[in-house]
């Protein structure tokens, strides 16, 4: 049998170390991830924390903007209500305004009318009224016992002439 060496082993990682060495490297980034996870975990519910305190007064702010809105709305309601209440009745008392201003205008119209006739007609009105007044003291007289048989009037000297 030949007695020749057997060929060296494989190369491997290195000289053999302590695993503790090599863990503590390890477990202190490990503890120092923990701690950076804790700060952001302290730092992100110190935010929610402020978040929801901001959350819970936006919402409050909001519902006393609703009741104020709410408010304000059934009082504008309640104006406008009012506003087309007398607009209304604004409306109402102009057309009954309307009516009797046409009422007094037609009224105006026919004494207007009536007084154009009165006018027109008042001479031939005051001769004829004369003309009564005149028989009238004529027809008195006869009654009194007076004859006019004889006297022409210038109403019968006319009637001739013409």
């Amino acid at each position: 049998r030949s007695a020749a060496a057997p060929p060296p082993p494989p190369e491997t990682f290195g000289a053999y170390t302590k695993a503790s060495q090599e863990n503590n490297g390890v477990t202190a980034m490990i503890n120092m991830l923990i701690q950076e996870l804790d700060k952001e975990m302290t730092v992100a519910e110190a935010e929610e924390k402020d978040a929801q305190e901001d959350y819970e007064t936006m919402m409050q702010d909001s519902a006393e903007k609703r009741a104020a809105d709410s408010k304000s709305i059934t009082e504008k309601e309640a104006a406008k209500a009012d506003t087309e209440a007398a607009l209304q009745q604004h409306q109402d008392d102009k057309a009954a305004t309307a009516k009797e201003l046409s009422a007094t205008l037609e009224f105006i119209a026919s004494l207007h009318a009536e007084c154009d006739w009165i006018l027109k007609y008042h001479e031939v009105r005051k001769e004829a009224r004369a003309s009564e007044i005149d028989a009238l003291g004529k027809a008195k007289a006869v009654l009194s016992g007076a004859d006019y048989s004889l006297l022409q009037t210038s109403g019968a000297v006319r009637r001739m002439v013409a």
